[in-house]
């Protein structure tokens, strides 16, 4: 299914923000932004919800702890009870450095894993440019054409009120 999009590109941090609040306000939807380094209050001035990345992260933390523990567990006071230095065989102490670091492995793998699946990156995967030079030099904010009251002439005006050195409208595939 296509769709028409608006394209803005930018050449500085604080014209981008100010494009994305102004869109904010008047109600047009933002796609996307595309900036070449992160820009502190972007998010907030487009409108983006907080990544659940976060919690993610902490749940799979928890579990890589629980079944290291459960495994050590298994292993030293079930499957092979060994008495080493007199210790018991349920020694939870002993447990607590190894489990941190599993905590750490599977928090940190999983999330990155879990960023790649959400947001559809795999190997071999042939990035789409914007605009040449957006991952470079340029900021670029999409919004998205819902209806017939899109004014594009509105839209432009708005946009080199923020001093954008490109706007254009194309028609995109949605994924």
């Amino acid at each position: 299914m296509s769709r028409r999009v608006f394209v803005g590109i930018f050449e500085n941090e604080e014209d981008i923000l100010g494009m994305a609040q102004a869109s904010r306000e008047r109600g047009l939807k933002i796609i996307d932004i595309f900036a070449p380094y992160a820009v502190h209050g972007l998010d907030r001035a487009a409108g983006f919800k907080p990544s659940r990345l976060p919690i993610v992260c902490f749940f799979l933390g928890l579990l890589g702890a629980g079944l290291k523990v459960w495994f050590e567990f298994w292993t030293t006071a079930v499957s092979w009870p060994i008495n080493v230095g007199g210790k018991p065989w349920n020694s939870w102490p002993a447990f607590i450095p190894i489990t941190f670091e599993v905590m750490v492995l599977f928090a940190g793998i999983g999330t990155v894993i879990a960023f790649l699946i959400a947001s559809r990156l795999y190997p071999g995967k042939q990035a789409k440019l914007a605009y040449p030079g957006v991952t470079d030099d340029r900021f670029a904010i999409f919004l998205e054409e819902q209806d017939a009251t899109f004014d594009v002439e509105e839209v432009t005006r708005l946009c080199r009120h923020f001093n954008a050195t490109h706007v254009e409208e194309r028609s995109e595939e949605s994924d």
